[in-house]
């Protein structure tokens, strides 16, 4: 039984302040013909625009390998993004020109130090008309991670992006890195040495866009603005968490990128373990940025280490074969371009992890994630613990659901809480046999509030140009996530299966995923 029963009572909707204009700053996207820059970035900027978010002296340079490129060719693309956006429903001609007047492009070899001075002489023509001390800039790292190091090192050799002392010093120059933030824990620490050897840790935003989902963000305010969930977020009244981020699609056009990262890499390390870090952390003493990602690394070193003892029993890998989506057949990973026919690179993978601390110990967290499943779905589930005693009769303890909290990341962002309630009837209410049934109570944000979720993009390009680095992923924070992976990576690509276990385009996983939890008496939540 399923009611959608509960929306916000206007009198108690408190909405935050306009969120804060940006400084006037210029946005250089490296890499700015891109995919990453067509689909996420160019959208994200014009709704900034659109929501008068940027300052009016907001420009964007983008930097490309094109040499035929220009000014005017540059907006052309913009503008062919922004038509085949999802997130992007009309376009203002009005908004459209008062944006292409602050779109400019310059073609430079990123990895060439010699090409950073028509990048240089670029910002100096654009900039032109701004004071000195508002000459603000945002360096976008829209690349793959294997050009970051070159990429950094020009910037700061260049003098384009120079080492500040403190957070609040104008002009303010701001790097943005996308993940993945190295391949390792190796990989990530001489990253890190490289990247805070030449810029500070308040000028480094490492992205992960997971966290500027508004249920992500909001998992902070259920907690700790709710004092019901509180005295109850614990060992004694939880029985587990589910986290899953479940994907319909499959490898597309990545193959190249997902044969050298897998699963694990690319969802595990940044956003399973950043909505793990958020349920589990203790209160922050405020809500600042150094606040929050304290106790988040807290968690992170809280959790037990994988060992290759323990890696056997606590984790399956999986790959998908050809199915059916929608009634449409797909192909299998195998079939996929540029992956290896033989390839043992998993799509799917599921950990049972726990976190050695007084407030869970001994609750298992549940993660899975894979490509080509039944639907796309990402949610964080806290399953709490039965009642200790059944009273009602035939009812027994195995035919009642444990309540549960679900916090929807996507699609359809939300939070839903179901619990038992007696079936209307006097005839059984004068019985000891009382009829009991689930409903769901839900939360929808679009429909409570009558509005769509700022995309994620829109919301982390201005916490960058603001300086607010709460939703981004301090150094120690990336290295402590890789901790909790890289013994798990190295003992599966030291480990080859004799069999990869499989499962259908379509499915919810393969089966070896539902004994890992049944074991337990647990059962994934599927759809």
């Amino acid at each position: 039984m399923s009611n959608p029963i509960v929306s916000p009572r206007p009198a108690t909707v408190v909405r935050a302040a306009v969120r804060d204009r940006a400084d006037p700053c210029t946005m250089v996207i490296l890499g700015a013909l891109g995919d990453l820059s067509s689909r996420k970035l160019l959208p994200a900027i014009y709704q900034l625009m659109k929501e008068h978010l940027v300052n009016e002296d907001f420009l964007v340079l983008g930097v490309g390998r094109d040499d035929a490129q220009t000014d005017d060719d540059f907006r052309a693309h913009m503008r062919q993004a922004l038509n085949e956006s999802d997130e992007i429903h009309g376009i203002d001609d009005e908004l459209w020109e008062e944006l292409c007047k602050r779109l400019h492009f310059v073609s430079a070899d990123l990895t060439s130090a010699d090409d950073y001075q028509k990048i240089a002489a670029c910002l100096e023509l654009i900039e032109r008309k701004r004071a000195p001390e508002h000459r603000n800039r945002l360096f976008y790292l829209a690349v793959p991670p294997s050009i970051f190091e070159p990429i950094v090192r020009n910037l700061s050799k260049s003098g384009l992006a120079p080492r500040t002392r403190v957070a609040d010093e104008r002009p303010w120059t701001r790097v943005v890195i996308e993940k993945p933030f190295g391949r390792s824990l190796e990989d990530a620490q001489r990253l890190n040495d490289l990247v805070l050897g030449l810029f500070a840790e308040h000028q480094t935003y490492r992205i992960d866009h997971y966290l500027g989902k508004e249920t992500v963000q909001n998992v902070l305010v259920l907690r700790f603005a709710n004092s019901i969930f509180e005295p109850i977020w614990n060992r004694q009244w939880i029985h587990h968490v589910q986290i899953t981020a479940a994907e319909e699609v499959g490898v597309g056009e990545r193959g190249k990128y997902y044969e050298e990262a897998g699963v694990v890499r690319d969802m595990f390390q940044n956003h399973l373990l950043q909505l793990l870090s958020l349920t589990a952390m203790e209160p922050p003493a405020q809500m600042s940025a150094n606040s929050v990602r304290d106790e988040k690394v807290k968690v992170l070193k809280s959790i037990r280490w994988l060992t290759p003892e323990t890696i056997p029993d606590n984790a399956v890998r999986a790959q998908y074969t050809a199915g059916t989506i929608d009634g449409e057949h797909v192909p299998g990973y195998h079939e996929e371009k540029d992956v290896s026919p033989d390839s043992l690179v998993p799509t799917f993978a599921a950990v049972r992890l726990f976190v050695d601390n007084w407030r869970w110990n001994g609750v298992p967290f549940y993660l899975r994630s894979g490509k080509r499943m039944a639907k796309r779905e990402s949610e964080i589930a806290v399953q709490f613990r039965s009642p200790p005693h059944m009273m009602f009769g035939q009812q027994t303890r195995e035919s009642l659901r444990a309540n549960t909290l679900v916090m929807r990341v996507q699609p359809n962002e939300g939070v839903a809480l179901d619990f038992e309630v007696k079936v209307p009837g006097a005839a059984v209410a004068l019985t000891s046999n009382i009829e009991i049934a689930p409903v769901d109570m839900e939360f929808d944000y679009a429909q409570a509030f009558g509005e769509v979720s700022a995309p994620a993009y829109e919301t982390l390009l201005l916490d960058v140009m603001i300086g607010e680095a709460t939703l981004f992923t301090r150094s120690d924070e990336v290295e402590a996530a890789w901790r909790v992976v890289d013994p798990l990576i190295q003992y599966w690509e030291s480990n080859k299966p004799r069999r990869m276990p499989t499962y259908a385009a379509g499915s919810w996983g393969p089966r070896e995923a539902d004994e890992l939890i049944e074991e337990d008496g647990v059962e994934w939540r599927d759809g």
